[in-house]
């Protein structure tokens, strides 16, 4: 078996449950690592080690409580837990103790999940990069905002990690890092305890390292302790190849990624072919960003007022933005937003999952940024589930994901068209572009638990 903090969150808990492994060897793993690299990656905002072992006794002590027994997680410092800081990013709430813990936090406790600490998040998740470096090569960006997620779970200090989305948060670091990032049908997952930026597209999700694991923590949040099953049976899905409007925009690393991405997948015997998006697509990227600037505006009307001194410079620019953009402006694009949605809808009959770019190349040299959120900004709008998988690798090296999109409210099906895609990706190592050390997709999954 490999090093017990490798392992993802599937291979962990049945470990656990099997007493192949105990949790107070995993947390131990799993905190070593981070001692060992923390300094370089960054990742980490609070880390409660000795509560971390505490709990992992007391779950050995205990019968499986549920799919999560055990199992080492991290939290975005922007989703409440009771026993820890929730700061947001911000000096404004440095040391603010939540109440109580955010719903996900108390779902998967529930399920017997061990809480190793809070990751760094970008203030208030939108643009201003804290401290962390991208593990693959830390003087390079992990992306947001859900960076120091993506960099725990991408440098094995943990097997997953709860992350957020309103433009990019999720599908951009998981690219940059070499993760799965899943972000799922918009209000899918709860948000209480989560602090809001846009009302229309917060979205909690999840940072794992194979979709397998994806599947396992969206379980724990829709449907408690219910096992996700296998994918045995699942038939190849039908993929529209969408190179979006912005395609011109992309890196060659990106555009590699998809064009070798799809010849695999049609080789593997995907029906596989390009698509065109509804016309009028094109402004929904520019409508986002309209809808998001007027919501983050209400959404930190008190951080702005009282506390202004203490926000970041791009933070006040997207504030005063949705300041100056009028009423008639907001509602214009919300519906023209409310009318892609139902195109969308019926567009995607001609296809089970749409293949597009995640973001547009590597992780940018320097920490000073996370990354243009452009190919993400408009399926965030469409609210539809999207999920980034790793496997490629640009010109020097680091990772590039594609990103599969689902239509709204198919979830699980996206979920099991990405493992299945995944599982070619990770298989063929003839390629060039092939990333040199593929994730593993979790083999214990199909044991009765």
């Amino acid at each position: 078996m490999r090093p017990a903090n490798e392992l993802g969150v599937a291979e962990t808990a049945d470990a656990i449950c099997s007493g192949v492994l105990r949790s107070v060897d995993v947390v131990q793993a799993c905190l070593d690592r981070i001692a060992a690299r923390e300094d370089q990656v960054g990742a980490w905002v609070h880390l409660d080690a000795r509560s971390a072992m505490e709990v992992a006794r007391q779950r050995d002590r205990e019968s499986p409580r549920g799919l999560l027994h055990g199992v080492p997680l991290a939290v975005k410092d922007i989703i409440d837990t009771v026993d820890m800081p929730t700061a947001c990013g911000s000096p404004i709430y440095a040391n603010r103790r939540p109440a109580s813990d955010a719903a996900c936090v108390a779902l998967v406790k529930r399920a017997g999940a061990v809480i190793l600490g809070k990751t760094v998040t970008t203030e208030f998740a939108y643009f201003a990069l804290g401290r962390t470096a991208n593990p693959q090569r830390v003087s390079h960006t992990p992306g947001g905002s859900s960076s120091g997620s993506a960099a725990a779970v991408a440098d094995r200090m943990v097997m997953g990690a709860f992350g957020t989305q309103t433009a990019a948060s999720l599908t951009r670091p998981a690219s940059f890092c070499g993760v799965v990032g899943y972000k799922p049908s918009f209000a899918d997952f709860c948000l209480a305890g989560i602090k809001g930026l846009a009302e229309s597209f917060d979205t909690l999700g999840t940072i794992t390292r194979n979709v397998v694991d994806a599947r396992w923590l969206r379980q724990v949040l829709v449907d408690e302790n219910r096992h996700p099953g296998t994918i045995d049976g699942v038939r190849a899905p039908k993929i529209g190849v969408c190179r979006t409007p912005w395609w011109h925009c992309a890196d060659v690393d990106t555009q590699n990624a998809i064009e070798q991405t799809a010849r695999r997948l049609s080789m593997a015997g995907a029906s596989v072919h390009d698509v065109e998006l509804p016309e009028g697509f094109l402004n929904l990227a520019e409508r986002h960003a309209t809808i998001m600037a007027y919501e983050a505006a209400r959404s930190l009307a008190y951080e702005y007022d009282v506390h202004r001194a203490q926000l970041s410079e791009p933070l006040v620019r997207l504030i005063e933005d949705g300041q100056a953009t009028n009423r008639r402006q907001y509602l214009n694009a919300r519906d023209e937003a409310k009318q892609a949605c139902l195109q969308f809808g019926a567009w995607m009959k001609s296809c089970d999952v749409v293949l597009a770019p995640s973001a547009k190349g590597e992780a940018p040299q320097g920490l000073g940024a996370t990354g243009d959120p452009l190919f993400s900004r408009m399926w965030t709008l469409l609210r539809v589930p999207s999920i980034t998988i790793p496997g490629m690798v640009g010109k020097t090296g680091l990772p590039v994901g594609v990103q599969l999109i689902g239509a709204l409210g198919d979830d699980e099906r996206l979920l099991e068209w990405a493992q299945w895609c995944e599982t070619i990706i990770s298989a063929d190592t003839s390629c060039p572009g092939k990333l040199q050390h593929p994730v593993r997709s979790g083999p214990l999954l199909g044991s009765n638990r």
